[in-house]
């Protein structure tokens, strides 16, 4: 898994941390349960095939 570095801080994140960082919107925001699914399949698809 590749990891970037974020700010100058050093603070290292996979690139799957920063595209689910929004899924679920248990705080009022985000993408609900059935958006999130349909997303995450969709990226597994175009890795996996």
């Amino acid at each position: 898994m590749n990891y970037y570095t974020l700010g100058n801080r050093g603070l290292k994140v996979s690139r799957l941390a920063l595209g689910t960082m929004t899924f679920g919107d248990d705080w009022g925001w985000g993408a609900d349960e059935a958006n999130s699914r349909q997303l995450f399949d969709t990226y597994l698809e175009s890795i996996f095939g």
